[in-house]
């Protein structure tokens, strides 16, 4: 199993990454407040947030998370999309905690962390009635999956200070617990039921249905983490 004390730390050059994200969502969108929350139980907490005019959400702002009311509880509790076009005339979201902030439309998607675990949410408000388009949704899960690519990427680099596992079991515990084929997260190269790695457009010929989790094939595991030695 993939041990529980492991814990997600963000450096600092995704933060700044995740941050170009929100602020470019929020300046497509014309909205004042795009967010990237994150679930710190018994809290969740605002991680980043655009730097939109407008914008009443800060870095580190957090609330009770159970029975907090907000939109993205219900995201990370589905674990689904959240559309609120307008809060003020939805019966079930009129009272919800973000409308003192005058925060009435929200669409929201949840990010999870490489065992499936919700990690937070990618989400976008605004103070005015919006029901936002299919354009703006597609935008936003390509974003959620970029961050969802990072989190599985760092999840990777800090389990690998514990030299007493091997490289090659925690990606078969991704692969077990995510049900997805593993996907090299440089090369973009494939490994098969019989660890072979393989170039992804001859793969997809053959098992177009696939779905996919990112691990790192041997060759970039030599170019990218020269210090790493696999146990034979």
């Amino acid at each position: 199993m993939i041990p529980k004390e492991v814990q997600i730390e963000i450096p600092e050059a995704t933060l700044e990454a995740w941050q170009e994200i929100v602020d470019i969502l929020a300046d497509i969108m014309g909205i004042p407040a795009g967010l990237i929350m994150q679930v710190r139980e018994p809290h969740i907490e605002v991680l980043v947030a655009s730097h939109s005019e407008g914008n009443p959400y800060h870095p580190g702002d957090s609330e009770e998370f159970f029975g907090s009311g907000l939109y993205c509880e219900r995201v990370i509790r589905t674990r689904d999309r959240l559309l609120v076009p307008n809060a003020l005339v939805d019966e079930e979201w009129r009272e919800n905690p973000d409308i003192k902030l005058d925060m009435i439309s929200y669409l929201g998607f949840p990010i999870l962390l490489p065992d499936g675990k919700p990690f937070g949410t990618i989400c976008v408000l605004d103070n005015r009635e919006n029901a936002y388009s299919d354009k703006f949704e597609k935008l936003m899960v390509k974003f959620r999956n970029l961050l969802q690519a990072d989190l599985a990427i760092i999840y990777m680099n800090q389990v690998l200070g514990d030299r007493n596992r091997r490289l090659t079991d925690y990606m078969a515990e991704l692969q077990a617990l995510r049900g997805l084929v593993p996907i090299c997260a440089h090369c973009k190269s494939i490994r098969d039921e019989r660890g072979e790695w393989h170039p992804i457009e001859h793969y997809l010929i053959q098992h177009p249905e696939a779905e996919f989790s990112h691990g790192i094939c041997p060759r970039c595991i030599e170019r990218h983490f020269p210090d790493f030695e696999e146990e034979p």
